[in-house]
């Protein structure tokens, strides 16, 4: 992740002086891994969540100091912050009903099948990780998704580099036996 660190930290040095096209470098590097991280946290609504994140971190870019290894914890930080907030909303009046938004959405000019196709093994992952315990699943994304080292994962997650070693590595072994048995729960 070097070079990456690297043009992502003089990204948001520039974007920092009001440079809108280093903001939007900054967001192309890291949204990817960020909404990856979302989805995880909240399936269908981590967009939604994701563009709340987004917002606060363009709102607050002022005030972040670091590079970019830390950029991307930080920004870790605000989205799961929103996604634990957008939970805690859901638990206590949940959706009841499809958005006619998202029955009426157009079909996109890329190539629908392999779209499909790769949308339904991303589904398939992030739901095999859903099912994992929570901090498992939380360590496992921060680190696989998001690309976080383990103390910036810690530090995002409020824990000890250790306890997210530790939870990682059982969140993985026991993808690694799920995948084994063809993806069943285990």
């Amino acid at each position: 992740m070097g070079a990456y660190d690297t043009e992502l930290g003089a990204a948001v040095e520039r974007a920092q002086r009001g440079d809108e096209a280093a903001f939007a470098r900054a967001y192309r590097l890291v949204h990817p891994g960020l909404l990856g991280y979302v989805r995880g946290l909240v399936g269908d609504d981590a967009e939604d969540v994701a563009a709340e994140a987004w917002l606060e971190i363009a709102r607050d870019l002022g005030r972040f100091r670091g590079d970019g290894a830390g950029f991307r914890g930080w920004t870790a930080t605000i989205a799961r912050n929103r996604a634990l907030d957008h939970l805690r909303k859901q638990r206590r009046s949940p959706r009841t009903a499809t958005l006619e938004q998202d029955v009426l959405d157009l079909p996109d000019a890329q190539d629908t099948a392999g779209a499909a196709l790769e949308s339904l093994s991303t589904a398939h992952v992030l739901a095999m990780v859903r099912g994992l315990p929570p901090d498992q699943a939380e360590a496992v994304l921060l680190r696989l998704v998001v690309g976080l080292d383990g103390p910036a994962t810690a530090r995002v997650l409020g824990k000890r580099p250790g306890a997210v070693r530790t939870a990682a590595y059982r969140g993985l072994r026991k993808l690694a036996g799920r995948l084994a048995q063809g993806g069943a729960r285990g």
